[in-house]
């Protein structure tokens, strides 16, 4: 079963973007797999801590499901919340028989690469004005990213491996290749989080490191987003700019349909509804009909009633699913990045690891959260819930492998 979880979870980074709904894959093995607890009955010693993340886990999906309901959306209204409950089982799995780590991470390098490679290759080649993967150019530039940055939790890891060198070239091409997939897809809400990135990463790795080396990742980092910036290729130069030029057209009133002004017309809007019914919030269902309200009263423009979501994770949950829905989707974030958090010091540079990569798994999902309704989408739940299953299942079990020694 050990060699099972670690195929399970190697496919869950390594075909993520590459092949069609490439995320499932290694989500799915997890949830059938879990089946051998059932015969097996292993003892599993779960912990206050772990009652935590399973909490927060059918809390999430719990208050969705609900929603649903009330808000006559059918059975295919709780189909994406339905998946933080089949992480639950996943997650007992990854405890039972923890995969390989060099399998975890070899997956995640591998999958950002294959994302990099092939959204440059769309680029560059296919001359795509933006990469698109098999998914939403919006998910596909985010989760390009989440690979990236989480091959950068690994170094710590390759580090006290006995193959070092290879391993951290292989993470850091991983690196490389995965932000390179979000900046060629254009997908402007995964870069404003990579300062809080960086931040992750020094509370986890740069303290202890000499003032020198700290000295030259600094250029590194500034050296190589001045770069990214001045070559018209990546895209991102007319990015920003398109940015700039949207927020001036809509403060002019110019222009309320373009990228940005459509959001902040979808965020007026929904505050709108917020203030109507802050407790238990609209509803899917009531959330599109009450902004069709709104642009019929002039107080919104039509174009974005086109829209399911206010692009915002955290507007959007309190105007469908009042205070509990965003209570909830805080639990969902910061309940798990607190348990990790506790570990960005361990002595174990392996265990360290895991508590960075789990760290940054929710910071990157509050960043896609600021302009992207990232759960509203499967490549967004699966990649969330069965990446938290695999992280915190691991890292629990490395750490009471340590206390028993």
């Amino acid at each position: 079963m050990t060699y099972y979880t670690s195929l399970a979870v190697f496919l869950l980074g390594a075909i993520a973007l590459v092949v069609p709904s490439g995320y499932s894959l290694g989500a799915a093995m997890l949830l059938l797999g879990s089946v051998v607890l059932l015969v097996n009955r292993p003892s599993l010693g779960l912990t206050w801590r772990d009652w935590q993340v399973i909490a927060v886990l059918v809390a999430y999906a719990a208050v969705g499901m609900l929603e649903a309901w009330w808000d006559g959306q059918g059975i295919s209204g709780a189909d994406k919340s339905s998946r933080f409950l089949f992480a639950v089982p996943a997650l007992l799995l990854v405890m039972a028989y923890p995969p390989r780590l060099s399998w975890l991470w070899s997956g995640l390098a591998l999958g950002a690469i294959g994302a990099g490679s092939w959204a440059g290759w769309q680029k560059l080649a296919e001359d795509v004005e933006r990469a698109t993967g098999y998914t939403y150019v919006i998910q596909f530039g985010n989760l390009s990213m989440l690979l990236g940055i989480l091959c950068l939790a690994g170094l710590g890891w390759a580090f006290v491996q006995p193959h070092r060198g290879r391993w951290m070239a292989l993470l850091l091409v991983g690196a490389l290749m995965g932000i390179l997939g979000s900046l060629f897809s254009g997908s402007r809400g995964g870069w404003v989080g990579f300062p809080f990135v960086l931040l992750v990463l020094y509370r986890g790795y740069g303290r202890e490191l000499p003032g020198l080396v700290k000295a030259g990742a600094l250029v590194v980092v500034v050296a190589g987003a001045a770069l990214v910036y001045a070559v018209p290729q990546t895209g991102v130069q007319s990015r920003v700019h398109q940015a700039f030029d949207d927020v001036a057209n809509y403060v002019s009133g110019e222009s309320r349909t373009s990228s940005v002004g459509a959001r902040f017309e979808m965020w007026k809007g929904a505050s709108r509804l917020i203030l109507e019914k802050p407790l238990t919030g609209w509803g899917d269902n009531g959330y599109q009909q009450g902004m069709q309200g709104l642009a019929d009263a002039g107080v919104i423009n039509p174009f974005v009633t086109r829209y399911g979501h206010a692009h915002n994770e955290f507007i959007d949950a309190l105007a469908k699913r009042g205070v509990i829905g965003l209570a909830v989707l805080l639990a969902l974030y910061l309940v798990p990045m607190t348990l990790f958090a506790q570990h960005l010091s361990a002595a174990n540079l392996e265990h360290r690891s895991l508590a960075v990569a789990g760290v940054l798994l929710s910071v990157a999902y509050i960043d896609f959260g600021l302009s992207q309704v990232f759960l509203a989408h499967n490549s967004g739940v699966m990649m969330f819930a069965f990446w938290l299953a695999a992280l915190y299942g691991t890292q629990r079990i490395h750490e009471a492998s340590r206390l028993r020694r």
